[in-house]
């Protein structure tokens, strides 16, 4: 009986102790872990801003820097430089375009220039022309009326001084004719019509 009892006093004794040896180590896991997780101040730091962490976040940085480098040499930067290069090309050419039709677009304003000034002088030298035939045009139509006039002009003469004359001669006559009646009439003579002719001649000669 009494080794029985010692026998579960040393078991109980031995049950005590490893309770206690599990409790220290897990009381010191969590004081490590604490240690690790809790900076001075007892606030919890960000895992990137650790300084155990600086390399290997340095690694990685420069591996996917380079990636990206290759990746922009390779890929990106081609295509920059085409599209630039084609965008280059397409500025060119369209300054080129716009040049030759600058070119093109004065070369139709000289032609212009010069048609607009021989049709200004060609107006001008045929206006001078119309102007010269209508000037000798009517220089020749005045000659002309003038010439008429004149014609008509002797040919009334002509005609004033017939009728002058005829009217003369039958004035004449008249005047004779009538001397006669009444030299008959007052004087019962006979006369003769040549000598009162001649006599009524030399009275108008004298008036």
């Amino acid at each position: 009986m009494e080794s029985d009892a010692a026998s579960g006093a040393e078991g109980h004794g031995a049950t005590t102790e490893m309770d206690a040896t599990q409790a220290g180590a897990g009381h010191g896991d969590a004081a490590h872990t604490t240690g690790h997780t809790e900076v001075p101040g007892g606030k919890n730091a960000f895992p990137p801003f650790e300084p155990a962490a600086f390399p290997s976040q340095l690694f990685w940085l420069a591996i996917t820097f380079g990636a990206l480098f290759l990746i922009m040499k390779r890929s990106i930067a081609p295509r920059i430089g085409t599209i630039l290069e084609e965008r280059r090309d397409r500025i060119v050419g369209d300054l080129a375009e716009a040049d030759r039709l600058r070119e093109e677009t004065d070369a139709v304003i000289a032609a212009y220039e010069a048609e607009l000034k021989a049709a200004r002088r060609h107006a001008t030298s045929l206006a001078e022309e119309r102007r010269t035939t209508a000037a000798a045009e009517l220089a020749a139509k005045r000659a002309e009326v003038e010439a008429d006039l004149a014609a008509k002009l002797s040919e009334a003469e002509a005609r004033i001084e017939t009728i002058k004359q005829r009217a003369l001669s039958e004035v004449n006559t008249i005047a004779t004719d009538t001397a006669v009646a009444v030299i008959e009439r007052v004087a019962p003579i006979s006369v003769d019509p040549a000598e009162v002719a001649s006599a009524v001649s030399a009275v108008r000669s004298g008036n």
